[in-house]
């Protein structure tokens, strides 16, 4: 199941960049946008809270 998460702080690719980084230490399934500013998580309800709790851990607003 895919999960779009809005993330309308996310700027630059120095954004991207730490945001790849802390999800590919989840094994999440994912792919960001800096053109749209979201996340796409590819995964159960469990695989979206997990990203959603790494996004605001890194400072960031997420709302799905």
């Amino acid at each position: 199941m895919l999960h779009k998460i809005n993330v309308p702080d996310m700027h630059c690719e120095n954004c991207v960049k730490r945001i790849n980084n802390a999800l590919c230490e989840t094994g999440i399934k994912f792919e960001v946008s800096l053109e749209s500013k979201t996340v796409t998580v590819d995964g159960c309800e469990h695989c979206l809270k997990t990203a959603l709790s790494e996004l605001e851990d890194l400072g960031f607003t997420p709302s799905v």
